[in-house]
């Protein structure tokens, strides 16, 4: 969640969905970091490339795997800057062919889609070209990386908020949002 993003409802979750929802069966699962992470990213990242070519503007690792000696959920978040993300005939069928599924489709927040990936699991989220999101997550991402302190807290807030019973994956990442809104704006 961001400044312009409130907290998602079930309803909204719905009509942004592909498919059907899916429910949590247990909590949230956070791991200990994994050196091996930034080698699979890269191998997903590779794939990405040969699938769209110049049409991946840039690929870049995000989220908790890519902070070193942060927990996480085990899934690789990524971010791929595209021209237009509205424009999912030009990356949508070469991406489905590289095993990517479109999962998100959130045409009223910066046309953010989102499609999963296996082997490992990836959240591939998809963003225009200048869309103040991919800046936010890479500013908050090399704040982690720099910053032991920031990073610390991020992490407490993380296991606790993974204690608790959640419906959704996406509750628990609203959830977090303050503490990530506060890490970005110490950061600027």
């Amino acid at each position: 969640m961001t400044p312009d993003r409130e907290p998602i409802t079930e309803e909204e979750l719905r009509s942004v969905t592909i498919g059907a929802l899916e429910p949590l069966a247990e909590r949230i699962r956070l791991v200990e970091y994994d050196p091996r992470w930034p080698a699979l990213y890269e191998r997903k990242a590779e794939r990405v490339r040969e699938a769209l070519g110049k049409q991946a503007l840039r690929i870049e690792h995000t989220g908790s795997t890519s902070v070193p000696g942060l927990a996480a959920k085990p899934v690789i978040d990524m971010l791929l800057v595209v021209v237009d993300s509205a424009d999912e005939d030009s990356y949508l069928p070469p991406l489905a062919r590289a095993g990517y599924t479109l999962r998100v489709r959130e045409p009223r927040w910066h046309e953010h889609r989102m499609f999963r990936g296996s082997d490992p699991a990836v959240n591939l989220h998809v963003h225009t070209l200048g869309c103040p999101e991919i800046d936010r997550m890479l500013t908050f991402r090399d704040r982690l990386r720099a910053d032991a302190g920031e990073r610390l807290r991020y992490e407490r807030v993380k296991r606790e908020l993974a204690e608790k019973d959640w419906k959704y994956v996406q509750n628990y990442a609203d959830a977090k949002s303050y503490v990530i809104e506060e890490i970005i704006a110490r950061t600027r």
